[in-house]
């Protein structure tokens, strides 16, 4: 026997998921079902399957990259002192 639960979901919101799970083979139903028998399982609470950048930390990324491939890199240092002192220079 099922139970019924009834949720006040933004409507736009509820379309995008419906659409996500249906492109994984599943009904809204089945992936509320799933999550909340892991969070019950577990007490974990999934928020997201893929991790995706954000533009602005794939750019800061990018940069960060291009510096260390040239030797502009810094650090470790031993010292907030010593942080503060590869700043100024």
């Amino acid at each position: 026997m099922k139970t019924q639960v009834n949720l006040k979901i933004d409507p736009e919101v509820k379309l995008m998921a419906q659409k996500r799970a249906r492109d994984i083979g599943l009904s809204l139903s089945s992936v509320v079902n799933a999550s909340l028998k892991q969070f019950a399982n577990t007490g974990e609470l999934q928020l997201s399957s893929n991790y995706k950048m954000t533009p602005q930390l794939e750019k800061t990324l990018a940069k960060a990259r291009t510096e260390y491939e040239k030797g502009k890199s810094f650090g470790p240092f031993n010292t907030v002192k010593e942080m503060f002192k590869s700043l100024e220079d």
